[in-house]
């Protein structure tokens, strides 16, 4: 009796690795690394120098405000680095965060405007779509 041939799952390829990552896409997330570092910045020396001497003075105005400055800062430094992040992924959740700090950038006259419009138009585009609808079904 002839045994039956076993048949195994074919591997799955990948399709991101025969897809190029485009210019654009790497200089967006570049721009996100960018606006996230003097955003850690911030952070840090908040973190090892206000806190302490707003502590330590016991003041309650110099407490509240320190806080809200975090409350602006950190969630911002996290929707920056999570966008460049997940556009180096290729990811689609990292195109839509991108599109969402590029939004929030809008505020930041004149560069932050330019650059913030520019990637939005860029990250919109029906290509830039089917390059993250490629990269996902992968």
């Amino acid at each position: 009796m002839a045994a039956e041939p076993t048949c195994y799952p074919m591997p799955i390829e990948r399709s991101d690795a025969r897809v190029k990552r485009s210019d654009g896409l790497v200089l967006i997330a570049i721009w996100e690394f960018l606006t996230a570092a003097p955003l850690f910045i911030a952070i840090v020396a908040m973190s090892m120098f206000a806190f302490p001497s707003v502590i330590s003075d016991g003041g309650v105005g110099g407490i509240f405000g320190l806080s809200v400055a975090m409350l602006f800062v950190l969630p911002f430094f996290c929707l920056a680095v999570g966008a460049g992040v997940g556009l180096l992924l290729r990811r689609e959740w990292g195109r839509v965060l991108a599109i969402i700090h590029s939004a929030l950038s809008l505020f930041f006259v004149p560069i932050g405007t330019i650059i913030g419009v520019l990637a939005i138009v860029y990250l919109v585009t029906p290509q830039t779509r089917q390059y993250f609808k490629i990269t996902a079904d992968g």
